[in-house]
């Protein structure tokens, strides 16, 4: 059998004092409540090395998720395709896109998303920790699968109306109790969990849940909040596992039906995520590892066609020293994303035959997770969202004449879902319509 090995890191990613959080539209770093980390495992042993890793920030967007992953790439000996880097989506943290900082830096009176010192100093920790952890691989020899179905935490954000158009948007935290009493609508109720073993011991686990990771935000208190904190549980029942999540398809997934924005509430959803993650790993099956694949579907999704998003107009708005930081900002991270066009997203899968792992970009909708799932009915899908942020919001194509929130900041346009099942068919070798 071949020698399989493991590296697992952590590194220490948060921001400190003054330092601007989500893309500088809310409060700075006022304080921190826990800490925020890099979390990643190299899969060694077939070919060129893999890496997968989680960051507790609110997003990657561009230059910045590229430059991460070549930084890992090199720590690891393999090369950027190989390279998931996803977040986590916790909002008091930072949310960063080099060439939108660049960008505002010019600008009269912009006001900062990024400390690109900061930026440039976590990306060199994280991928020296990568680097050092391949002095102690651990070899694996089997994976295991797990599920569980987590309790009063996820419920879709959209509520639309008899006329198919959004009517409520149920927040993070939702204050209304009428709009909290809306059905639970579309979601994913499962918790994956994607464990390594060297016979019998466990060595790391990878979480996968789609929801927004918020139970409140916006006072520049840093936190990994319930999800992160919930990781850091499961890390403290047993030292030896290296606790891993990755957030999915939550573009559309918030708490907001179990979530009034309480403080309190944060170790109650907390506790939530933790149980199922303790019931996921009670349910996990193991598998003999004989190989994986990766498989890498570069696309290129096409910018809104909409004139307020186009490159005149967004610099129109940055420009404006009249416009809200928020504004301007977002009009920033608009004239980045028109700036990379030529240079394509890789869509990733780790393929162990009947266990896939999907990595996906920005924030896509629920239902990429469920067409994932549904195109290999055969095997146990897992699918992390938040890659490269740069195209935001990633939408149905009918969420965009639906209305509501998403539609008004998303970067890329309704072609975008065609594109992404095309590429999701090849990454999972499925068939267009499941029947494999």
């Amino acid at each position: 059998m071949p020698a399989f090995h493991l590296a697992a890191f952590s590194s220490d990613v948060t921001p400190s004092p003054g330092h601007p959080l989500c893309g500088g539209w809310i409060e700075p770093v006022r304080g921190v409540d826990d800490p925020q980390f890099a979390r990643g495992i190299i899969l060694l042993g077939m070919g060129q090395p893999i890496v997968l890793c989680a960051v507790d920030w609110c997003g990657l967007r561009n230059e910045a998720n590229i430059l991460w992953r070549r930084a890992l790439a090199k720590a690891a000996h393999t090369v950027p395709e190989n390279v998931a880097l996803q977040c986590v989506h916790q909002h008091n943290a930072p949310f960063a896109d080099v060439g939108a900082q660049r960008l505002i830096e010019k600008a009269e009176r912009g006001a900062s998303s990024l400390d690109l010192k900061f930026y440039e100093k976590v990306v060199a920790q994280t991928a020296e920790a990568a680097k050092a952890s391949l002095a102690k691989t651990m070899p694996f020899t089997h994976i295991g699968v797990g599920q569980a179905r987590v309790d009063q935490v996820a419920s879709n954000r959209r509520i639309l109306g008899d006329d198919e158009k959004v009517r409520f948007t149920r927040t993070s935290a939702t204050k209304d109790p009428k709009v909290r009493a809306e059905p639970e609508g579309l979601i994913d109720p499962w918790l994956k969990t994607l464990s390594f073993w060297n016979g019998a011991q466990p060595v790391a686990a990878l979480h996968y849940y789609a929801t927004h990771p918020m139970s409140y935000y916006g006072d520049g208190r840093v936190s990994s909040d319930f999800c992160g904190l919930a990781r850091q549980k499961r890390q403290d029942d047993d030292a030896k596992v290296f606790q891993v999540y990755f957030t999915g398809c939550s573009g559309n997934i918030t708490a907001g039906k179990y979530n009034d924005g309480s403080k309190e509430n944060r170790i109650v959803l907390r506790d939530r995520i933790y149980e199922a993650m303790t019931a996921a790993w009670k349910d996990t099956k193991r598998h003999a590892v004989d190989g994986w694949e990766w498989r890498v579907e570069p696309v290129k999704l096409p910018p809104r066609a909409q004139r307020v998003f186009g490159e005149e107009e967004s610099r129109k708005v940055l420009e404006d020293v009249k416009q809200s930081k928020a504004k301007r900002n977002n009009a920033a991270f608009q004239l980045a994303w028109l700036a990379r066009q030529d240079q394509p997203i890789p869509l990733t899968c780790l393929d162990f035959g009947k266990v896939l792992v999907t990595h996906l970009p920005g924030e896509p909708f629920i239902e990429y997770q469920l067409k994932a799932q549904a195109l290999r009915p055969d095997a146990f899908v897992c699918v992390a969202g938040y890659g490269d942020g740069g195209p935001g919001y990633v939408l149905t194509a009918k969420a965009y004449f639906e209305g509501g929130y998403e539609p008004t900041v998303a970067l890329a346009g309704p072609q975008s879902e065609r594109i992404i099942h095309q590429a999701l068919i090849r990454l999972l070798k499925a068939k267009p319509d499941g029947a494999n």
